[in-house]
């Protein structure tokens, strides 16, 4: 029988394998010029990117459906998260008691440590799967869903990534990435943020802050913060097969 381990793979595999197709035909040149196989044998070694990755750039969120619905949902609650911000009399919810906390409580820190804060706040909430919770297998949750109903990899990423955005941090600086963890051998997701000139890693499994050049074992396949994606070729990965190969595997 199926654990439920192997269905996590395989729903991992498939909606991976759909989203980088997706990404893939949105970059036309990209794809015409040379296939993602080409460009994973060109990259076998680490790049430039994160997590050693090549990194193909785009300024479009198609084909990222749950990241836009996430980013709608944000201009619907983002101001009155910032009105409870604000004001303590604007938060009657335990919701958004929750952002003040978290933003009131990091605003007067050095960078480093706001960084730090947010990452050990949201690690506090217990892991959900995406079926206990909302009963298909892959949905990303807003912050409001993720402190109401608590969640998944992607859904601590997130949360955290809209905490730093209201403690002033750059999109530029904030990247949402989706990977394989080569260890576990599981799809997972962490938020990386550009600090003193690294990336520092934001991960739901540890409340350590590391560069992402620790992590030799994460290897990205797509990124993403408001405006912009990218898709990642190769990586540190201790592994010497090209990234594409594992993407259409299913147990």
């Amino acid at each position: 029988m199926e654990t439920e381990e192997l269905r996590r793979r395989r729903r991992f595999a498939l909606s991976l394998a759909a989203v980088l197709t997706g990404l893939f035909t949105a970059w036309g040149g990209v794809a015409e010029a040379q296939t993602l196989a080409d460009l994973a044998s060109a990259n076998q070694g680490a790049g430039g990117g994160l997590f050693g990755s090549m990194e193909v750039r785009s300024d479009s969120l198609k084909g990222l459906p749950q990241w836009t619905r996430v980013l709608h949902a944000m201009k619907h609650d983002g101001p009155a998260f910032a009105r409870c911000a604000a004001e303590a009399t604007a938060c009657p919810t335990p919701v958004l008691k929750n952002w003040r906390k978290v933003v009131t409580a990091a605003q007067g820190l050095p960078r480093h440590q706001q960084i730090d804060y947010v990452n050990k706040f949201f690690n506090q909430w217990p892991y959900k799967t995406d079926i206990e919770i909302y009963g298909v297998t892959e949905y990303w949750a807003t912050p409001r869903e993720f402190m109401t109903h608590s969640g998944d990899c992607e859904d601590y990423a997130i949360a955290k990534y809209f905490a730093l955005r209201a403690l002033g941090f750059a999109k530029e600086e904030l990247r949402i990435v989706i990977l394989m963890d080569q260890i576990r051998n599981i799809g997972h997701a962490v938020l990386t943020v550009r600090e003193g000139g690294d990336n520092l890693v934001l991960d739901s499994l540890s409340n350590l802050l590391l560069s992402h050049t620790k992590y030799r074992h994460y290897l990205p396949q797509y990124s993403m913060n408001e405006t912009t994606r990218w898709a990642h070729i190769g990586g540190f990965g201790k592994t010497k097969k090209p990234a594409y190969q594992g993407l259409a595997a299913s147990p």
